[in-house]
């Protein structure tokens, strides 16, 4: 049903909080709370309302008195246009001190636990350029600006970046952005310009037409980079585009492409083929080798990832007999980052091809205690899994967003482990599986981990041990 809501304008109020996916909070006289998708806390606002929900409403602030003192200057010429990087315009260590906050809130309020120790969130060193991966769209509609459309000048709507808010066909044009470091930025953009200058079609997403599709730029902290073009039909155009990308930048480490005509441009169940180099690259960490390909889950920020298995390692507080199970392992980079350190791990992700990667991996970095499997984790995670590997004294699980099946969950229960380390990327989901623990398990320690810092979005790992 359409919103009817009246709207109200609610002058001075000050923005007093972060709320969840990034938005705002200010409040009534009354205490009735408004959902800001900008904003500070701290900044003084007024607010016309354009939504009324049971409760609370959703607004837009319309004038600024006083802005707050957690305010900087966004570094990015696209911030607030492109939809990244919500927080740019809050300093760094109040991005910090908000996400540990709702952490906490999170595991007290959905949970219903505290933990007996909080450590300090794990600031990120280089707020800007952390990104090892980051993907990109073409598109022959690129959204235009008020100003643009105003003038009646005509423009060349071909654009390659990131889809604009709330509009699934309007792709917004890149000319830098600041999550991924060089050559990222001179990759796209040369791309696109050759594209143009070439006459090359851009994908029209209403009509799904087109050539060019989207783009996909990979990097290690070791300097490999990977370039992965994804198109719509094959084309002689092809191989004069790839050709002048290869010799442009022949930094690349490994140079891919897909021809994907369906209705998505999701790459797993897609043939990936080979241009240039080799089919993937290699990570590093303490001396581990990791080879990432086109379909590889890695973490996005490396060298953050590198801090949150350290974490992670010295939560599990690992001896040299112990079992561990390592559920939702990817490419096991968990696994085999502890297994120098116990009798045997087990790795357990629902893709196959990571599983593979897993094995390959751990057979070149000579690791013969590391096992891996590939299966659904709340079909394979049973008790004839626990007879052929052995009981797990200690469980390290890195569920996604969605956080754990609850059989998953009643496995643990019924596995019963001495401890359990749970990394999240979603503490709600995290709080509302450690409820479903928390009658045989106590909540020992808990640190935040800021991995995707200008974003409100932020790591946790929590210790649990059975009482």
């Amino acid at each position: 049903m359409r919103n009817r809501h009246k709207s109200k304008t609610f002058e001075k109020l000050t923005i007093i909080d972060t709320a969840a996916k990034g938005k705002t909070v200010a409040k009534t006289a009354e205490g009735i709370p408004i959902f800001l998708s900008e904003g500070v806390p701290g900044d003084v606002v007024d607010i016309r309302t354009f939504k009324k929900r049971k409760g609370f409403f959703e607004g837009r602030v319309e004038r600024y008195h006083q802005k707050s003192e957690d305010r900087t200057t966004p570094a990015c010429e696209h911030f607030g246009t492109c939809g990244g990087c919500k927080w740019q315009h809050m300093q760094y260590p109040a991005q910090l001190k908000f996400k540990e906050k709702e952490v906490s809130e999170n595991l007290k309020r959905i949970g219903g636990i505290t933990p007996q120790h909080t450590a300090e969130i794990l600031g990120n060193e280089s707020p800007y350029f952390y990104r090892n991966k980051m993907e990109f769209s073409f598109s022959s509609n690129r959204w235009m600006t008020q100003e643009e459309i105003a003038s009646e000048k005509e423009f060349n709507k071909n654009a390659l970046g990131f889809h604009k808010p709330g509009m699934w066909d309007k792709i917004v044009d890149i000319e830098k952005c600041h999550l991924q470091a060089d050559p990222s930025n001179a990759i796209r953009n040369e791309i696109r310009r050759y594209a143009i200058e070439k006459g090359l079609s851009f994908f029209h997403p209403r009509d799904q037409s087109g050539f060019l599709r989207s783009l996909m730029i990979r990097t290690t902290s070791t300097g490999e980079v990977m370039v992965l073009l994804q198109l719509v039909h094959d084309a002689p155009e092809l191989l004069p585009l790839l050709e002048h990308i290869k010799a442009t930048f022949p930094q690349i480490t490994s140079l891919l492409y897909v021809i994907n005509n369906k209705a998505n441009d999701t790459l797993y169940d897609q043939d990936i083929l080979l241009c240039a180099g080799r089919d993937y690259i290699v990570e590093e960490m303490e001396g581990l080798q990791f080879k990432i390909g086109a379909k590889t889950f890695y973490q996005t920020n490396s060298l953050q990832a590198y801090e949150l298995y350290k974490v992670t390692r010295e939560f599990a507080q690992l001896k040299t007999d112990d079992v561990v199970y390592d559920l939702y392992t990817g490419i096991g980079t968990i696994a085999q980052f502890i297994a120098k350190s116990v009798a045997k791990v087990v790795g357990v992700d629902v893709v196959p091809e990571s599983i593979i990667a897993a094995k390959v991996n751990a057979a070149e970095n000579k690791i013969d205690n590391a096992f891996f499997e590939a299966g659904d984790m709340k079909a394979i995670f049973t008790e004839d899994f626990i007879n052929r590997h052995g009981k797990a004294n200690v469980v390290i699980t890195d569920p996604p967003r969605d956080g754990m099946h609850k059989d998953v969950v009643q496995q643990l229960l019924s596995l019963s482990p001495e401890r359990i380390v749970y990394v999240s990327c979603n503490s709600a989901t995290q709080a509302r599986d450690l409820a479903l623990l928390k009658e045989e398990y106590k909540l020992i320690k808990s640190q935040a981990v800021d991995m995707f810092p200008q974003t409100h979005h932020v790591e946790n790992v929590v210790l649990l041990e059975n009482i």
